[in-house]
């Protein structure tokens, strides 16, 4: 024996072997993988659910406009601040930007016809309206179309939802002629309805009328009165200091800017509040896991001390028996950790399809909790194959 080989397991051997603990005590086994599992589960419940809750309330809170502002000249001056005419485009050209629009009052009457007392349609306003208006205010239609490059040269007007109602316009139906207002001294023809507004109210008390034809048929100068402004959330503050300077750089005094919505702050704080309640509740699921996993593993070393000391007297080394508990620990983890994943990924769905949310797995969850189950398999097999392989045969076989 003076020149034997020392004995080389390859890591098919070293997996055989470390599985043999896992097939031979099956229930144990079993439930060790369900303490696990269940750790895992709910790491992925408790972050996938308020992950599509979190995902449903950001859905909200962008409808109400965290990144849009507006901009007007400062009223009661004397003489009147005037916006340049190309304001939409200044603002524009500002970086976090995403999108530009402006309106103007032309200050014209509105009426159902020529027949009725202007009277009847007050508290309307006749705006002068460019065609990405809707963009920049997150509007649509609800019948026909909006004001486009060619209509907007044209006497055509798209009204408000609170405009529509009192002025009769209800619906538009296609293949009818469709209905027509009077404006100043003439008739324009309607050719959409806006679906209620309401973070822009005076928009939805508005009859929008195309830049083009507010200044040749309503004599409108051309200057915008409000310009409305999205840009990136993150740089949203950014943008509203910088507003004013870009809109009349030789009075930025006189002209306000509304300040972000408080979406945008609820937004923030709801980031935050998820980030944290991730953190905190993935570090108890893995530790009471990895707390399981370990129990089991050194009852095991305890149980197969003359397992042990056996395959040391036909030749095993330390780093055999290391290995196969090392093993057996990972594989007992991993195991747990996939059934884990997916009771919690079918829970999180389920749950959040019965709310109407939609399901949001966040990716760190699902992959951290197969990758993190592995980690926490090493580490709770680190000291029961320590342990193990420290057994001398003699000893482990004369364990009772």
């Amino acid at each position: 024996m003076k020149g034997a080989s020392p004995v080389r397991l390859t890591p098919a051997d070293v997996l055989r072997l470390g599985l043999l603990g896992i097939r031979t005590r099956k229930v144990r086994a079993a439930l060790s993988a369900l303490g696990i599992s269940i750790g895992i589960a709910t790491l992925i419940i408790v972050t996938g659910i308020p992950a599509a809750s979190h995902q449903a309330l950001m859905k909200e809170l962008s409808a109400l406009g965290p990144d849009m502002l507006r901009a007007e000249p400062m009223p009661n001056q004397d003489p009147p601040v005037l916006l340049p005419e190309s304001a939409d485009r200044m603002a524009a050209r500002i970086g976090p930007v995403t999108v530009a629009s402006e309106v103007a009052n032309t200050h014209a009457v509105v009426a159902r016809s020529d027949k009725v007392d202007p009277g009847d349609a007050a508290g309307i306003s006749v705006l002068a309206s460019r065609p990405n208006l809707l963009d920049a205010v997150d509007g649509s239609v609800q019948y026909g179309t909006f004001l486009n490059a060619s209509t907007e040269r044209f006497p055509t007007v798209v009204l408000g939802y609170v405009a529509a109602g009192r002025l009769g316009v209800n619906r538009l139906v296609p293949g009818q002629e469709p209905p027509q207002v009077f404006i100043g001294d003439q008739w324009f023809t309607v050719v959409g309805i806006l679906r209620p507004m309401p973070l822009s109210p005076e928009l939805e008390r508005s009859v929008l009328v195309g830049w083009e034809a507010a200044r040749r048929d309503l004599r409108f100068d051309g200057h915008p009165t409000v310009v409305y402004v999205q840009a990136r959330e993150d740089a949203l503050e950014d943008v509203r200091d910088v507003l004013p300077a870009t809109l009349n750089p030789e009075a930025p005094s006189l002209v306000q800017v509304s300040r972000p919505s408080d979406a945008l702050a609820a937004k923030r704080v709801t980031e935050t509040a998820f980030s944290a309640l991730f953190l905190g509740l993935a570090g108890v699921a893995l530790l009471v896991g990895g707390i399981g996993v370990a129990n089991t593993m050194v009852v095991s070393v305890l149980e197969r001390r003359r397992e042990i000391g056996l395959r040391r007297a036909l030749g095993a080394t330390r780093g055999h028996i290391r290995a196969q508990f090392l093993t057996e620990s990972v594989a007992l983890s991993g195991l747990g950790g996939a059934m884990g994943t997916l009771l919690g990924v079918l829970v999180a769905v389920g749950y959040s399809a019965y709310q109407g949310w939609p399901p949001v797995i966040p990716p760190e969850a699902a992959f951290g909790g197969m990758g993190g189950a592995v980690v926490v398999g090493m580490a709770a097999g680190l000291y029961p194959s320590i342990r193990a392989s420290r057994l001398t045969p003699t000893d482990a076989l004369s364990a009772p």
